[in-house]
């Protein structure tokens, strides 16, 4: 950040937004659990902790930093500060708040299908959308080596998680298939508060995660210390200060700030008072200015996170590891307890005074800040990323042919069929076929994709032959790599296949650009990945899922196994409709995939003359 925004009114009226944001996403989870009426007199919740450590963050990154084509997936937890801001920005009512957990108000967890205020990703089931912004980011690339949507520009897909939420393994299969796929921009920002659910992190752990990332390719900005503490650092005795916050386990650093500044004072003259430079730089300080001091880490100071986004010039994947304190600026903030906490009507009244919120005008915008309305009005208008208002983009339907000239024996498998119907589709140069994108974690050849990928190559953003074919060793496929390419090869996680199919699934509404994803698995492995492909649904994306069955055992002889029924089950609860077995090469010439099978589990095509969208279909082959 240049000097000049660090001395701006931009950075002054910046903080008395970060201010409002606070509030409002507090008194959203108070006014739901505490104001509203209820009349089973049960609990609502919101974890107004976990909201209040990324207030600053979300602040700086939504009122600043984002562009209008760049895409962000909220912390489920952080849900009320993600209101808040969309609040101010003109795109929340205040009706939905009020309403907040409550049916048809602000989600829990941020919801693409549910909220109203211009949610990119949904969230929730913890993990997930962290790893969706990786995928989506492969997918904006995808789309723009094939030469569409390169009149908008690209735009950086964003991830704000909590440090326990690294804990899930989706994340970091995601992360080696990022690096396969050469991934570029790519944000993901971890709250580091050093709290889970139950209690406090294991000490070095940010160690752990600096060095994972770099050995992925991503390059690791650490936000540690706030503007205060680097000022303070550079007073004499201002090193030992920061060797003693470097060395301080994470639960005494979490108790300290819950016990506030006088047991700041006496942990720190215990441990390094010297009746010197040490001693004066402490006792210079009031207890609030000392509490002040010491709380300031980097994923609290403003200036500090602006300056961190702000140097990033290139398209590299960058991890923030930005140091915060759960519940920062709350009652309980640093309290191992705090998770599930809530204030009571006492303690938000003494919030409300230092907010200087008059009771009655909770909900308005400018209530309590210091700036004139014109000015904060004027900032707000010209935020860059709601600059151009709807940023969800529409892409036209596609024709599909009106039928295949695909040769069915009398007696063949559906597997054979399914490869036999892409194989034909692969022949034409049409925009239908230039639209299908295909995929599957290790199993392309034996899901009868080879022929398909014969002719329509793999994808990669560098072009990379195939050494058998260069050195004339005869096969049957031919593994080509190439910017043009149809095919996403993954590794062996269901869970990225489902990722990934979400993220291509949505092109239409992130990347202004329709595909049609097709993704192939065998059927017993669906349950690896329903968590990511329940979650696929629940954002609306748009594919198809092939999955070849296995009703038998490979040994002979043996008696079919359950899991096949097992599935269909699956299927049912998720809604997904079941149809005849027939094989059809016949398609309508505007097609909506409702759902579809071959063979056992199924789903329906139904026909709609709007032309051709998908719906989440199922085949089994």
């Amino acid at each position: 950040m240049s000097q000049n925004l660090r001395n701006s009114d931009d950075l002054r009226l910046l903080t008395e937004l970060e201010r409002k944001v606070l509030w409002l996403g507090s008194w959203t989870i108070h006014h739901a659990n505490h104001v509203r009426a209820n009349l089973d007199g049960l609990k609502v919740g919101g974890h107004q902790a976990s909201s209040a450590s990324l207030a600053s963050i979300m602040t700086a990154l939504y009122l600043h930093a984002l562009r209008p084509q760049d895409r962000v997936a909220v912390k489920p937890h952080a849900a009320p500060i993600y209101h808040a801001i969309q609040y101010l920005l003109g795109r929340q009512a205040r009706e939905k708040l009020q309403d907040f957990r409550r049916y048809k108000g602000a989600q829990s967890y941020p919801s693409r299908t549910k909220d109203t205020d211009d949610v990119d990703f949904s969230t929730g089931s913890v993990g997930l959308g962290v790893a969706q912004t990786l995928f989506a980011s492969l997918v904006q690339d995808y789309v723009r080596s094939h030469h569409w949507g390169l009149d908008r520009p690209e735009g950086r897909m964003i991830a704000l998680l909590g440090d326990a939420e690294l804990d899930e393994g989706n994340i970091f299969e995601a992360l080696l298939e990022g690096w396969k796929q050469d991934l570029r921009n790519c944000w993901w920002i971890v709250d580091y508060n050093r709290q889970s659910l139950d209690a406090v992190v294991r000490e070095g752990l940010w160690e752990r995660y600096e060095n994972l990332f770099r050995n992925f390719g991503w390059d690791v900005v650490v936000l540690k210390y706030g503007s205060l503490q680097e000022l303070a650092f550079a007073e004499p005795g201002g090193e030992v200060l920061r060797q003693w916050i470097d060395n301080c386990p994470n639960q005494l650093y979490s108790a300290l700030v819950f016990q506030g500044g006088a047991a700041w004072r006496k942990r720190l003259l215990d441990e390094i008072g010297d009746q010197g430079p040490v001693t004066r730089l402490v006792e210079s300080r009031s207890d609030d200015e000392l509490a002040r001091l010491m709380g300031n880490l980097g994923g609290h100071d403003l200036p500090a996170i602006i300056d961190a986004f702000d140097r990033i010039d290139h398209d590299r994947p960058v991890c923030f590891i930005a140091y915060t304190i759960k519940g920062y600026g709350l009652p309980f903030a640093g309290h191992k307890d705090n998770h599930s906490g809530l204030m009571t009507p006492a303690q938000m009244e003494t919030f409300r005074a230092t907010m200087n919120i008059r009771p009655g005008h909770e909900w308005d915008v400018f209530e309590g800040l210091r700036a004139s309305v014109n000015e904060l009005r004027a900032f707000l208008e010209r935020v860059p990323f709601a600059a151009q208002g709807e940023r969800r983009l529409h892409a036209p339907t596609i024709e599909v042919p009106a039928e295949l000239e695909v040769s069915i024996q009398s007696t063949m498998s559906t597997q054979v069929g399914f490869g036999a119907l892409l194989n034909e589709i692969g022949r034409n140069t049409t925009p239908f076929a230039a639209r299908i994108v295909t995929t599957s974690p290790d199993v392309t050849v034996s899901t009868n994709l080879g022929a398909w990928v014969n002719r329509r190559r793999l994808f990669a953003r560098e072009a990379m032959a195939d050494t058998f074919k260069g050195e004339r060793i005869p096969s049957t496929f031919t593994w080509e790599f190439s910017p043009g390419g149809q095919h996403i090869e993954l590794g062996i996680a269901e869970m990225n296949l489902f990722i990934l199919l979400s993220a291509l699934g949505l092109s239409h509404s992130i990347n202004g650009e329709r595909l049609l994803p097709i993704g192939t698995l065998y059927d017993p492995f669906i349950a690896r990945g329903l968590d990511a492909l329940n979650y696929a649904c629940y954002q609306d994306a748009r594919f198809i899922v092939v999955a070849t069955r296995r009703a038998l055992r490979y040994r002979p002889k043996v008696a079919p196994t359950n899991r096949s029924s097992s599935r269909s089950s699956a299927w049912r609860k998720m809604d997904w409709r079941r149809s005849s077995r027939r094989l059809s090469t016949s398609l309508p010439s505007s097609l909506r995939f409702r759902s579809a099978t071959f063979s056992g589990m199924a789903m329906a095509n139904r026909v709609s003359r709007t032309g051709y969208a998908m719906k989440p279909a199922a085949l089994c082959t």
